[in-house]
């Protein structure tokens, strides 16, 4: 039983925060999009990019990596690249990206202990990782809107096995509002609103009809 003398106003460790997490990008890239089929392609796209903002936004530090990009899978995609267009791309030749040392080192250099992770297809380049450091102590966040796999249940069943294994899902709208958690946040609202009424579909017609009827701080 809860003793609600003890009870406070404080958020839960386990929510993410700009300061406790790193982002990881995993084999966004054509080839791979080509085979995707758990979801519509255009939408995982927007989802990948919409999480890229949010966490450029809030300053969260990100690795990129592609799985033989000019052999075989082409370049990282575009819109993802242009919102990060200073940051290295870290390309492999295994499909476990954990299995790889620039990549590990990477994301050990976040000095991060949360990971939120995406990428293509879900049931290979994502699950892979996602257990090795889940196995390596890593608390795991899988944003399942951003990831495909080669059809519904191959993405599904991956998701299955990563959230057994201790694996969070999350969607990338999710991440972008938890990061911001207080709409009283004066210095992320209007890039956060922003990214909404890009990304967010419905939600940020809502945004765009609000600030036009109620007024620039409507939200929500």
């Amino acid at each position: 039983m809860v003793d609600i003398s003890e009870v406070t106003a404080v958020p839960s460790p386990d929510l993410l925060t700009p300061d406790n997490c790193a982002v990881l990008f995993v084999d966004h890239q054509p080839q791979m999009f080509f085979a995707a089929a758990s979801g519509d392609r255009t939408a995982i796209i927007n989802s990948t990019v919409g999480l890229a903002k949010a966490a450029k936004v809030f300053d969260v530090p990100v690795v990129l990596s592609t799985v033989a990009a000019e052999s075989f899978s082409g370049p990282i995609l575009p819109q993802l690249a242009a919102v990060f267009p200073d940051q290295k791309i870290i390309d492999r030749t295994s499909m476990n990206a954990w299995e790889d040392v620039p990549f590990v080192e990477a994301v050990k250099a976040t000095g991060r202990k949360k990971i939120v992770i995406a990428g293509l297809w879900t049931e290979v380049c994502v699950v892979l990782p996602t257990l090795s450091a889940l196995s390596q102590g890593y608390e795991v966040y899988v944003v399942t809107d951003a990831s495909g796999g080669v059809s519904p249940q191959a993405h599904e069943h991956a998701i299955q096995r990563m959230v057994q294994g201790g694996a969070i899902p999350v969607t990338w709208v999710q991440v972008l509002l938890e990061l911001q958690r207080d709409w009283a946040r004066t210095e992320t609202y209007a890039p956060v609103t922003e990214v909404v009424k890009e990304h967010a579909g419905a939600y940020g017609l809502g945004v765009v009809y609000a600030q036009a009827v109620i007024g620039a701080h409507a939200a929500g």
